[in-house]
């Protein structure tokens, strides 16, 4: 059981159930994350979605931006976040086999996906700090300028919910992963 409280979604009239009605509707429930999250702290919930939002409308695909989160997850220790971004990623058509590969920073066969998550690993290995080599490493795969601020960005909002679920050891409502 996670250790915040959340109200009831469906009675809660207030800014988070407004929150709630809008990720409802979105994507046809609220997972426990957001609801905890929306509960005590709407405005951070809105900023959460309004990033998730510039991502979408990013160059980066959606099955980087979910491989991406699962990179940082798995390096982060988050089961919540890793159920959910290895459920989104496979959404996102990665395969079985290569998410299991992807959470144990193992080579996919993917060139240009094996760098992102060689990069990111890095990046949360690292505290953010790149060598020289893995600046160039990323930028020889073919990403772009735009594409280091998207996966920076994809980044910071992921540990923010892998923090904020760990605080909560809130309850997985996400295929758990072995």
């Amino acid at each position: 059981m996670s250790r915040l409280s959340v109200p009831n979604l469906e009675s809660d009239n207030g800014p988070s159930g407004q929150i709630y009605a809008q990720i409802k509707k979105a994507i046809g429930s609220v997972p426990k994350t957001f609801a905890a999250i929306a509960a005590h702290g709407p405005a951070a919930l809105k900023s959460i979605l309004a990033a998730d939002a510039v991502l979408a409308a990013g160059t980066l695909t959606k099955r980087d931006q979910e491989v991406i989160k699962l990179v940082i997850s798995a390096a982060g220790g988050c089961d919540y976040c890793v159920a959910a971004h290895n459920h989104l990623a496979k959404l996102a058509g990665v395969k079985p086999d290569a998410l299991k590969q992807i959470r144990e920073g193992q080579p996919t066969g993917d060139a240009k996906g094996d760098a992102l998550v060689r990069f990111v690993r890095k990046l949360a290995q690292s505290s953010g700090t790149v060598s020289d080599e893995d600046f160039a490493a990323i930028k020889a795969a073919g990403y772009s300028d735009a594409q280091l601020v998207e996966i920076s960005l994809a980044f910071a909002t992921t540990v923010f919910t892998n923090v904020f679920n760990r605080i909560n050891d809130t309850e997985i409502d996400f295929p758990a992963v072995a």
